[in-house]
């Protein structure tokens, strides 16, 4: 089944998808997630390479990209160095996070259903980026990709993810 034009993602409470909904100026997507840059290849300092980001999508009430707001809280080497302060950044992301939430007016959590988009920010992809595998790749779907958070949306497009 072919990826939709606009791709539906279920609103889930307690789960990776709990802060997707609407707000006054169309909707909205936030997700805190580590990330690699694009091409990083596994080695010795690889903790320094892997970032906890802040994301914040939002899109116009047809589904459409409007902009990004990108927050990098620090890297997996500083969190395992404070893993339990208030100065950790895993305290760090979630602080940012509930300050620009709490910045869209009119704010309901629910289901929501965005175009595909794609931007690129400290060599680390993010958006909602189609994929359609090679036919001789058996079994293969084609699907939606939300990066860097790794979920994917495929048939029968009803929103919820596989990871």
């Amino acid at each position: 089944m072919a990826v939709p034009e606009i791709i539906p993602i279920a609103w889930e409470p307690d789960c990776r998808t709990s802060t997707i909904g609407r707000y006054s100026d169309g909707r909205f997507l936030a997700s805190i997630t580590y990330a690699f840059p694009e091409g990083f290849v596994m080695g010795d300092g690889w903790e320094e390479h892997k970032r906890l980001y802040v994301v914040l999508h939002k899109f116009d009430h047809a589904g459409h990209h409007q902009g990004s707001d990108i927050w990098c809280a620090g890297t997996w080497a500083e969190q395992v160095e404070r893993p339990r302060d208030e100065h950790s950044v895993v305290a760090r992301a979630e602080a940012q996070l509930d300050a620009v939430l709490s910045c869209l007016p009119e704010r309901e959590y629910c289901d929501i259903a965005i175009r595909p988009f794609r931007l690129t920010v400290d060599g680390v992809l993010f958006g909602l980026v189609t994929e359609y595998p090679a036919e001789d790749q058996d079994g293969e779907e084609d699907r939606a990709e939300l990066y860097p958070d790794g979920l994917s949306f495929s048939a029968p497009w009803d929103g919820r993810y596989d990871t």
